[in-house]
């Protein structure tokens, strides 16, 4: 028995990373899974990973920057899987660019896969939350915004920033409705972050002496158990709140 038992996730960009790491540990509590991102291969191969936890698991290719494709994954999970009782909104195409080099393009893409796909999907997801009781949305946000030197960061932490003022304003308008919205800020091995390690393994090395807790976290058992407690009813008195998941790097105030 696991404390999700029948309950339905959503989680976009599940296909690796943290958003994989999510639905690991969503699964592993009894949740069906339903994964979306723009390739086939990685969303076929974490599907059959989370099957093998004895869970429903699905996939629908697609790209949230377009607002056909959220409301095609939205309608794609209901079908399947009978509803949606947990959305996490972790796929994102912002990245760390210093001001002068953004360009508009960039960063219009930024806020379309960022705060404006996860309007959309939470705004999708609404009704069928509220068909089933109630739900649980979690948005991955980031502790760049907070970090003690911006730079290059300024585009992405913005994109991040406006996710959590949506977090926080649908965490008010929704509680009525017996759902509950919260932010993660995590900090974990991602297929990049993994890259980023093995290419410069001294700046790595003097970045991991940075943080606290001395390590960089696990998608599954650092952020994805953090997932779990947000969708479960330990966290039912909980919402329109952030929780820094980065070993107590950032400075949050």
């Amino acid at each position: 028995m696991g404390v999700l038992d029948g309950k339905v996730a959503l989680i976009t960009g599940g296909g690796k990373g943290v958003g994989l790491g999510i639905a690991q540990a969503l699964s592993k509590e009894g949740a069906d899974i339903f994964i979306c991102g723009r390739h086939t291969k990685p969303l076929a191969t974490a599907t059959e990973q989370l099957q093998a936890n004895g869970v429903r698991a699905e996939y629908l290719k697609g790209n949230v920057s377009d607002g056909d494709d959220c409301a095609a994954i939205v309608a794609a999970c209901a079908e399947r899987l009978g509803g949606v009782d947990i959305l996490v909104n972790n796929a994102n195409d912002a990245m760390p660019i210093p001001l002068l080099d953004v360009s508009d393009d960039d960063f219009t893409r930024f806020f379309q896969t960022g705060p404006l796909a996860v309007l959309r999907l939470m705004k999708a997801c609404h009704p069928l939350m509220v068909a089933r009781g109630g739900g649980s949305i979690i948005n991955l946000v980031t502790s760049a915004a907070v970090r003690w030197d911006m730079a290059t960061f300024g585009p992405y932490a913005a994109v991040k920033e406006a996710t959590r003022s949506l977090t926080r304003a649908a965490g008010c308008e929704w509680g009525k409705d017996n759902i509950r919205v919260n932010a993660i800020a995590p900090h974990a091995m991602t297929p990049s972050l993994q890259w980023w390690t093995d290419t410069y393994p001294e700046e790595a090395d003097a970045f991991i002496k940075s943080i606290p807790l001395g390590r960089i976290g696990d998608a599954e058992a650092d952020i994805g158990r953090i997932a779990v407690f947000l969708s479960s009813q330990d966290a039912s008195y909980l919402s329109g709140v952030t929780i820094p998941a980065d070993g107590g790097h950032s400075r949050w105030g």
